[in-house]
């Protein structure tokens, strides 16, 4: 087996990532947001508006068994219409794929951990790497937590900012969830859960202060009555000693419930322009009042999960290459025009190739690349008979089918006929990587 087959191929194995939540953490968390509020006022500043119940997921720390391949798909997903990350185009979610040799799952007694590879990166490489590396382990968490907790749902993880996009004019806002997770069902109420993620390469203690900012970002939107919305934020540790842990806390209100829509998600959506602020009802003597963030009324939670359906559907487009088809779900102040005709070509793709799968027909587009000596093709796409549901809008359809027929976990595995690793999300969506004969020089 050469090298580059036996990295491949550790990109699918089972492996462990701590997941550390519990009383102490909250203790600790909690003291951060007191030290950072006590600096606030001696600068005569106001302090920052947080999640008051933030706690632990449980009083014990666990293990979610995940695969390195699995979590480098979960952050595609997620930036592919994110535009914050390094491509910043159609392209983004290839983006990801630069952290495919940076894991290791074998090398630290079952668990995920840095590669040496992914140790020996640059100092100015750190920060980006941290921070993205943070979102696909957060939100590989965040969906193995919320199924676990809802089973014989979906989980759809969407950009927060491009969502708000569709009811609130840009503001001022420094503070705002960087992802929205809904959890559904076809035919059936929603929930929807702010998320922020971060990470780092320091100790544990460098994930206190990373939580305790992270609750004032899920803090600034509310989902119906105030100050009831759920969130979870997530620090993740990128030890270059040890296995990766992932530090997690929760605010387990009751709010955040969407109502059914299915009979609206095939119908288009227009910008509007909603106050930018929450209401506080009156409380005893006190008159109901208004604060700076974004609020979702209950009775326009129906309409905000039309708008999270639709962003599900266009990032689904994008992880395919469909321009074509991304324009079909998003709204003018969301960037509808950039998709509308063909970009540059550093920055776009093209949904022009399909491969059969682990048994299945899948449609998107490829990538080929190096990392270091090794030549890669990579391979992004839905199953056909989704793909073909979702560009034509048939969004409706689609969430039915995805509810009644997938597994409710990603899946990952080596296809010896593609010859690499693939995995599969409950979505539909594939990523599959292998390896490609190195080009000769000449010896003319």
């Amino acid at each position: 087996m050469s090298k580059l087959e036996a990295t491949l191929r550790g990109l699918v194995e089972p492996s462990s990532v701590v997941v550390s939540s519990g009383e102490d953490l909250a203790g600790k968390v909690e003291a951060a947001i007191a030290r950072e509020d006590k600096r606030c006022k001696e600068k005569q500043q106001v302090p920052l508006r947080r999640k008051p119940r933030l706690g632990p997921l449980s009083s014990k720390e666990g293990h979610v068994e995940l695969a390195p391949l699995s979590v480098i798909h979960a952050l595609g997903r997620a930036i592919s219409l994110d535009r914050q990350g390094a491509a910043r185009g159609l392209a983004e979610h290839w983006g990801c794929l630069k952290y495919l040799w940076a894991l290791d799952a074998r090398e630290v007694s079952g668990q995920i951990s840095l590669s040496g590879e992914g140790r020996s990166i640059q100092q100015q490489y750190k920060r980006l790497q941290s921070e993205e590396l943070g979102v696909g382990f957060g939100l590989a968490v965040v969906e193995r937590l919320l199924r676990d907790l809802y089973p014989d749902h979906s989980v759809s993880v969407v950009p927060a900012e491009l969502a708000l996009r569709v009811g609130w004019i840009r503001t001022k806002l420094k503070y705002r969830p960087r992802f929205f997770a809904e959890v559904w069902r076809p035919g059936e109420e929603a929930r929807v859960f702010p998320v922020f993620c971060k990470g780092h390469h320091g100790r544990r203690s460098g994930s206190y202060p990373q939580l305790a900012s992270a609750s004032a970002h899920v803090e600034a939107v509310h989902v119906g009555p105030w100050n009831q919305t759920p969130a979870l934020v997530l620090s993740t540790e990128l030890s270059a000693k040890g296995p990766v842990v992932v530090h997690a806390l929760h605010d387990d209100g009751d709010g955040g419930v969407l109502p059914e829509r299915e009979g609206k998600l095939d119908t288009s959506l227009q910008d509007l322009s909603r106050p930018p602020h929450i209401t506080r009802p009156a409380e005893g003597n006190k008159p109901e009042s208004t604060m700076t963030g974004i609020h979702v009324l209950p009775r326009h939670s129906g309409w905000f999960r039309h708008v999270l359906a639709r962003m599900d559907a266009a990032g689904l487009m994008a992880f395919t290459g469909d321009g074509e088809g991304i324009a079909r779900y998003l709204t003018k102040r969301q960037g509808k025009k950039y998709y509308e005709k063909p970009g540059h070509a550093a920055v776009g793709t093209l949904q022009n190739v399909g491969h059969e799968l682990l048994g299945t027909r899948f449609e998107g587009t490829d990538h080929v690349f190096r990392i270091g000596g090794d030549r890669i093709e990579a391979f992004s796409g839905l199953s056909a008979e989704f793909f073909e549901l979702v560009k034509s809008g048939c969004l409706r359809e689609y969430r039915e089918k995805v509810g009644a027929g997938l597994p409710r976990r990603p899946h990952v595995a080596w296809d010896e006929s593609w010859g690499g690793p693939v995995s599969v999300r409950p979505d539909g969506s594939v990523l599959a990587i292998r390896g490609l004969p190195t080009k000769k020089k000449c010896s003319c």
